[in-house]
Order: C-alpha cells, then structure tokens, then sequence
C-alpha cells in the first residue's frame, strides 16, 4: 500500500488541479458567452433605430419641404454607423471609441432632424410621424438598456480573467480584457442644433 501512495497522492493532485484549471476557462468561457450576446442586444437596438430612420426621413421627406442637408446628413450618418463592424469576440477600446463615434453622429443628426421639424406643423400632427417619433423614443431607451447590460456582462468577466491566478491561465486559453462603453467625447454638453 505505502508503494502506491505517492501514486495515489500524485493523481490526485493533478486531479484537482485539472479540476481548477478547467473551472477557470469553463467560467470564462461562460462569461465570455455574456459578454458576446449582450453585445448582440447592442448591435439589435441599433438596427432597429437605423431601420426606423429610414421610414422617419421618407415621412418626414414626403410631408414637407424639407431642408436637404438635414437629410443627407441623417442618412449619411446612418450609412457610417452600419458600415462599422466589431467581433464581439475581440472588441478593443479603439473599435467601440469608433463605434461610439459613428453612433453619436447619428444620434446628433436625428436631434437636428426632430428639432427642425417643429417648423412644420402639418408633419407634427401626421399620425406616421408621431408614431416613427415615439418608436425612435422608445428604441433609444433600448439602445441604453443594451449599452448598459453590455456593460453589466463586461465586467465579471474582466474581473474573473484579470483576478490572480485566474489571469495566469486566462492568456494563454486566449481570453483578452473587453472594453466598456464609456459616454462619447462631450455627451455631458447639451446637442447644440444650428440651422
């Protein structure tokens, strides 16, 4: 008996180690998981409100005459926001800072389009447009919920990968710290709408 017992002793050792290594990449793979379908949350919310513009600009378009560069650059802004692409499996502080960038743009556009249109009064009381009106409204509510949660998703798996030991074997099973979303460059100023 005392011959196998340091063979006894040496499997279990490796076994709980196997059993502690594998608990930290399985925990990171779940977290990682979170992470990757908050940031789908994310990217759904801005779907939807770049969708709903396209119907806003066409109400907005067919029911007054309206200033051009307003449009053009609502549209412009959505056509930027869609063409920037992220993996959620590698998001970096440099590509959601560009995402943030593209969307804020949007988000400021679409302010000057809803302020310019209280000179129309006829598109104020059009049905269509108080409904596209209170869908953006309520999408971006959505779009902060998303942000929000995405960012509730980040952080215990940013905690669980860097926490020691974890961030021993956290590189090398390939998990990178996420970056959150932070508020864009002079959010916490008010939209400033010039005609």
């Amino acid at each position: 008996m005392r011959r196998f017992l340091p063979w006894i002793i040496g499997a279990v050792v490796i076994f709980v180690i196997y059993s502690w290594v594998k608990g930290i990449n399985n925990t990171a793979v779940t977290l990682n998981q979170n992470v990757e379908q908050s940031w789908g949350d994310v990217q759904t919310a801005y779907q939807r409100r770049n969708d709903l513009i396209g119907n806003l600009v066409n109400t907005v378009k067919g029911a007054a005459d309206f200033e051009k560069s307003t449009l053009t650059a609502v549209i412009e802004a959505r056509s930027k926001a869609t063409s920037v692409k992220i993996d959620p499996a590698n998001i970096t502080p440099e590509q959601l800072a560009e995402f943030n960038k593209a969307q804020s743009s949007v988000s400021s556009s679409l302010s000057r389009l809803l302020v310019t249109v209280e000179a129309y009064p006829e598109l104020k009381a059009n049905q269509n447009f108080l409904k596209l009106q209170d869908e953006l409204a309520s999408t971006e509510n959505q779009i902060l919920t998303a942000r929000t949660r995405f960012n509730e998703a980040v952080k215990p798996y940013n905690s669980h990968i860097k926490t020691f030991p974890n961030s021993l074997f956290a590189g090398l099973f390939g998990f990178k710290e996420k970056a959150y979303f932070n508020a864009v460059e002079g959010a916490d100023k008010p939209v400033e709408v010039k005609f």
